[in-house]
């Protein structure tokens, strides 16, 4: 019997843990955690008592975990994302492959040092863009590459991102400042621009891009809005924004609805009522959605013209009811169009009756990414199962910096008012 994949993991939080370390917990023959580095005591206590990580090999910081020896045969780098280079390459240096959260870090150049980095020390880098390894975009992988519609010839694409998980993570939470976390379009939809490029199948040659950050801001506050939603707002009733209505009452979030996991425990470790309150009278999360120093924007469109003449569109928008993605596809013989909130794909061939593609029904609350985040564990363990990857990962280092150069391209085109960018020219500056 092969031996578990040993994981070393800085930062042990939503992602680390919930999303990839939680791996271990359904399949310990599989992955088994060596080391934690985190900041957050309550987080290293988790990494003890459930985990089984020795109170040794418990790190209060990335940089004492990457002092020692190697302790594993992959490091999760799951930090804040203007961390995760800086750690990512000494790592490497170490001997260590990487599943490295993304993005990979709103520096272009630090996104090309890394790639560098990378083919210099022969490691694996798996960038997480989960979204690969779902069945759904998995299928419309398989179909495409069948010639199911043809050649490709338009994409229209939409990430709706819900009202409430955009006020929770980009204008209250980590994400919600470019110079202290990355642009919107980089730390939510390099997702997006990874998929498009790998269903196109060819390098984006250019893009151009429009929007802004139109609504959370002071001079949309309603009329009474407080500074905290728990300090007598006058507005609260009416307002779909109000944190209490999130974090406690929401169907998808909220605790009362029976909610124990993200967005929760971005506020406290073991949520219950008592600790909720707590964290919104006095955390960032408690605070107006209209009176916080958040600047990302809340709506943008991505236009892309790919080497052999597709075209793609794609919108994220924050003023949506419900957090799902949507795809529709057109080639010269058909059309496929997808559904990821009902996890739905129709195939329309030209002349024939529409064909529903039979995808598994997810049930779990928020199915990590359409049930990318466990399958790519999954992947990973088998990938890495002798030490050594056998084989190439299906998220390689060069194609996740090619998603980050589109991205990073695109926020350029918009500071400068949809200018169309030449990928190649940009990715030389």
């Amino acid at each position: 019997m092969k031996r578990p994949v040993t994981f070393a993991v800085c930062g042990f939080g939503i992602r680390g843990m919930e999303a990839y370390s939680s791996y271990q917990k359904t399949h310990p023959d599989e992955m088994s955690i060596a080391a934690v580095a985190d900041p957050d005591p309550a987080r290293r206590a988790i990494a003890q008592q459930e985990y089984g990580v020795p109170a040794a090999r418990c790190y209060e910081t990335a940089e004492a975990l990457l002092q020692q020896p190697r302790l594993a045969d992959v490091l999760i780098v799951a930090t804040q994302d203007r961390q995760h280079v800086e750690q990512a390459i000494p790592a490497m240096e170490k001997g260590y492959h990487l599943v490295l959260e993304k993005p990979i870090s709103p520096s272009l150049g630090e996104c090309i040092a890394l790639r560098e980095k990378a083919h210099e020390t022969n490691r694996a880098v798996i960038v997480c863009h989960v979204l690969r390894y779902t069945q759904f975009y998995g299928t419309v992988k398989q179909l495409l590459a069948e010639g199911a519609i043809g050649r490709i010839e338009a994409i229209e694409a939409a990430e709706n991102v819900a009202y409430w998980h955009y006020a929770h993570s980009y204008v209250r939470g980590n994400w919600r400042r470019t110079d202290a976390a990355s642009p919107m379009i980089l730390a939510k939809s390099c997702h997006d621009m990874d998929i498009l490029r790998w269903l196109v199948g060819a390098p984006c040659k250019r893009v151009s891009s429009y929007g802004g950050l139109d609504w959370f801001k002071p001079e949309n506050a309603p009329r009474g809005a407080a500074k905290r939603c728990l300090d007598g707002c006058k507005a609260k009733d009416s307002c779909p924004y109000d944190a209490e209505k999130i974090y406690l009452h929401n169907e998808k979030s909220g605790y009362g609805c029976g909610n124990r996991e993200w967005p929760l425990t971005a506020l406290c470790a073991d949520p219950t009522p008592e600790k909720l309150y707590q964290a919104l009278r006095t955390g960032a999360y408690g605070r107006c959605v209209y009176h916080c120093d958040n600047d990302v924007v809340d709506h943008q469109t991505v236009n892309m013209e790919f080497e052999g003449g597709a075209t793609a569109v794609f919108t994220m928008s924050a003023f949506t009811g419900r957090c799902y993605r949507t795809l529709k596809i057109m080639g010269t013989m058909g059309e496929l169009e997808g559904n990821m909130d009902t996890n739905t794909l129709v195939l329309r061939r030209f002349g024939e009756p529409d064909r529903a593609i039979g995808l598994d029904p997810i049930t779990d609350r928020f199915a990590g990414h359409g049930g990318g985040d466990a399958k790519m564990m999954k992947y990973v363990c088998s990938l890495f199962r002798d030490g050594e990857p056998e084989g190439e990962a299906l998220t390689n280092v060069d194609a996740s910096v090619d998603s980050h150069i589109m991205a990073l391209a695109a926020e350029a085109s918009r500071l400068a008012g949809g200018a169309s960018i030449e990928l190649d020219r940009f990715s030389e500056c």
